[in-house]
């Protein structure tokens, strides 16, 4: 691949990861709960839940851009528009998204269980689905072998999914005493929220 198309794509991807949402907030919860060398379990099914979006994502949306190109671009309006109501959501500091005023200790749970929350946390994410759908066909060479290309943006993706979640369930703890403070997690969920609606509106401009 070009490395002018991966030095954009590096930064683009990682601000996605970073960004919070279910995932990032399920680690950070963990974190918080049951200490970060447990949460690795969670990470391990929500990487693998990851790259099976991003490869269905890459497979179905490349199907319609070459066939249906009308349908691509009502694809993406769709995706920066839902982007944008997740985002007006977590700046009311509603919805699944928004990080929850309260925080509860998490029962005692097996590493199957952690895994598969995991895994179903990354494939019913629907902004990872909207971020996928909208941002990861472009990156994709028409001139170039598919599954080398995939293989190469999948590892970056999961690598940055897992920086980020270390990032966050390692200040799971720290975060403990900022959030008890309701007027803080607003704050957060504002700013996010503020940060996904300016994705929503990249994603349909572009």
């Amino acid at each position: 691949m070009d490395l002018s198309t991966l030095l954009i794509f590096i930064p683009t991807f990682f601000f996605v990861s970073i960004t919070p949402g279910m995932c990032m907030t399920l680690a950070m919860t963990l974190g918080m709960t049951i200490g970060l060398r447990r949460t690795f379990w969670m990470m391990l099914g929500e990487m693998i839940g990851v790259g099976i979006v991003a490869v269905l994502a890459v497979l179905g949306v490349a199907a319609i851009m070459l066939r249906y190109p009308d349908v691509f671009t009502l694809l993406k309006w769709l995706g920066g528009s839902y982007l944008g109501y997740l985002g007006i959501q977590m700046w009311r500091s509603r919805g699944k998204m928004a990080i929850p005023e309260k925080i509860e200790q998490q029962a005692q749970v097996s590493p199957w269980q952690l895994a598969t929350q995991g895994l179903v946390t990354a494939i019913a994410n629907p902004k990872g689905w909207a971020f996928m759908i909208s941002l990861l066909p472009p990156f994709i060479q028409a001139d170039k072998a598919l599954p080398l290309q995939l293989s190469v943006l999948v590892g970056i993706i999961l690598i940055s999914e897992f920086v980020c979640m270390t990032l966050y369930a390692t200040g799971g703890k720290t975060l403990r005493l900022f959030l008890n403070k309701s007027g803080n997690v607003r704050l957060l969920n504002r700013i996010s929220g503020t940060l996904m609606i300016g994705v929503g509106i990249w994603l349909i401009s572009t």
